[in-house]
């Protein structure tokens, strides 16, 4: 049975294994999917954990204290 022939992710296209540009059929393709990354376009989504609890910053308006002269 014959593989079958892969597509560009970006315009759907059929492209080469043995292009540089694989899995993409050019460098435009390739380029927007960077773009689409460094946009948040593309996320990986994550359940926040009790660790990360720990780094949420208070929204009690008070601010710190630390270098106060009274």
């Amino acid at each position: 049975m014959a593989q079958p022939t892969p597509i560009c992710p970006i315009c759907r296209k059929p492209t080469d294994p043995a292009s540089l540009q694989f899995p993409f059929c050019g460098e435009r393709c390739r380029t927007q999917d960077l773009a689409n990354w460094a946009t948040g376009e593309y996320a990986i989504p994550v359940r926040p954990t009790e660790a990360d609890e720990q780094w949420e910053i208070p929204t009690d308006g008070g601010g710190s204290e630390r270098g106060r002269d009274d």
